[in-house]
């Protein structure tokens, strides 16, 4: 046997751990609609970029028949790549071998890509496909999860994480998507639950199928464990690709500047877009995309918490992230849901040095006895402490309704708003015109000839003296009252005057944020 031989043997062993389960595997996981782990990195990656890691690594397993099993991969494969021309770290699942479950050699493999990740500075990226834990293996298969767990808490707001679930995710596998920082899912093919429909019927004696538990429409609306889905799995790689374009590769670094196309810093249409009666409701994605470069907003959990509109969106090619109210959908009023969303989108952009802007139109928080029981006080404090914590370059525009504590709360100067602007129709004050006239004037108006008239009288007096942006202006709330059509300059100037913004915060382990 000389060198060519060993070449050789190298080959065929390589051809063996890409062949995964083999051929008639593949056929059955192409006949459920969904792609093999190595078809998955492909659409991925650049081409010709991946680079595999630890492709002969083999379990050691000797009971219940593992002796004589082979797991070309151990069922995973790990490696790094580049997306757009940018590194990332990777692995990707193979269900074509034993179900993809994790045992103790494949959660290594993983463990092992994400310290790369880390080391390098780089985004890891799980394409998630498990039966879940290697039963045969027993609690070895547990303590690999918990090694993948810890890795995804103390890599948090170093890389950034992206759980990409593209089959099956049960019991302890999905708490490492949860941990990281954006998930995305496919339609029909995907799903997460802690326990499946049969355990269910069996304890609670509730029936529901595996779909209706946890597939991708669920989480994306219901619970909000979903950031994003797609109808394929070709769409959501390709949202995956589109995402990592507007994210730092790290916690030192800043997002890329892409060129942008041109459009006018002056846009005439944002005098009309905004009604001017605070009580009519509308889109508010017109204005970001009004504001924004063009077609340049991507919108994060766009079917949860719908009265709250966050995500990534580009101005003059900078990545910002967008914190808006939505009138259309509870008067844009902050509730439970809400508050969890953008809190946690706040934090995300302050770990990786995103810009945050906040677009304010919002009624308060959303009253209710369900609201105050399931603890709105609690989650709404998210809010404050998110906006209180953040150091990056943090500008509002306020652009009708700013009421009471939600005013407050949506950053405002004083929990650490570098600049604040509002539109000359803006109203600030502690409640609406309506509900304050009713409290300060209720004396005058019940003893009125004509209690209607004089409410309405009331009402207008309040609005002219307190529910305006001068007041606020004036005691140095707002920096500047402006031209709704120069929303557009503004934010460029603010986002040039802030770009090396440094800011400190006295020395600590960490905060404790009310969670």
């Amino acid at each position: 046997m000389d060198m060519y031989d060993k070449i050789n043997e190298l080959y065929d062993r390589r051809r063996e751990v890409e062949l995964g389960g083999g051929d008639e595997r593949i056929a059955k996981q192409h006949e459920k609609g969904k792609l093999t782990a190595r078809e998955r990195i492909d659409l991925l990656v650049d081409k010709g970029t991946f680079v595999e890691l630890n492709s002969f690594i083999e379990h050691r397993s000797l009971d219940f028949g593992m002796a004589d099993l082979k797991a070309p991969g151990e069922g995973v494969v790990t490696g790094y790549g580049k997306v757009n021309g940018r590194p990332i770290y990777l692995f990707a699942q193979d269900f074509t071998v034993f179900g993809g479950a994790l045992g103790e050699m494949h959660a290594q493999k993983i463990a092992h890509v994400m310290d790369l990740a880390a080391r390098n500075g780089a985004p890891i990226i799980g394409l998630n496909d498990s039966g879940g834990a290697r039963i045969q293996e027993g609690v070895v298969s547990l303590d690999g999860y918990g090694h993948i767990f810890y890795r995804n808490a103390i890599y948090s707001g170093v890389v950034p994480q992206i759980s990409v679930i593209m089959g099956p995710c049960a019991g302890g596998a999905v708490y490492s998507p949860a941990i990281t920082d954006f998930v995305f899912m496919v339609e029909d093919t995907s799903q997460m639950f802690i326990t499946g429909p049969k355990v269910i019927e069996t304890v609670t004696r509730e029936k529901i199928t595996a779909e209706d538990l946890g597939g991708a429409k669920v989480h994306r609306s219901k619970s909000g464990n979903a950031h994003f889905t797609g109808k394929s799995e070709e769409e959501v790689l390709a949202s995956v690709r589109d995402l990592i374009s507007y994210l730092p590769l790290n916690n030192e670094e800043k997002s890329p500047i892409l060129k942008s196309d041109e459009r006018d810093d002056f846009c005439p249409d944002l005098a009309d877009l905004v009604p001017f009666d605070a009580t009519r409701p509308y889109d508010v994605r017109t204005v970001i995309d009004a504001v924004v470069d063009k077609d340049s907003f991507l919108e994060v959990q766009k079917y949860f918490a719908k009265n709250i509109v966050v995500g990534f969106a580009r101005i003059k090619g900078e990545t910002v992230g967008m914190v808006c109210n939505q009138p259309k959908v509870m008067a844009g009023g902050l509730d439970i849901d809400s508050s969890d969303k953008l809190s946690r989108f706040i934090r995300f952009c302050d770990s990786f040095n995103i810009p945050l802007i906040t677009f304010e139109d919002v009624t308060g928080f959303f009253p209710g006895i369900k609201q105050e029981h399931g603890g709105i006080i609690r989650h709404g404090a998210k809010i404050l402490y998110a906006y209180s914590e953040a150091t990056v370059p943090k500008i509002t525009v306020i652009l009708r309704k700013a009421y009471g504590g939600a005013y407050v709360a949506l950053n405002s100067k004083s929990i650490g708003a570098d600049l604040v602007y509002a539109w000359p129709n803006a109203e600030i004050a502690v409640m609406g015109p309506e509900g304050a006239a009713n409290v300060i004037f209720a004396r005058e108006i019940n003893e009125s000839d004509d209690p209607e008239a004089t409410r309405a009288a009331k009402i207008e007096e309040y609005r002219e003296k307190f529910a305006n942006p001068y007041i606020a202006a004036s005691r140095g709330m707002v920096d500047d009252v402006i031209d709704p059509r120069e929303t557009r300059k503004k934010l460029i100037e603010a986002l040039e005057l802030m770009r090396n913004k440094k800011e400190d915060r006295p020395k600590k382990k960490h905060g404790n944020i009310p969670l």
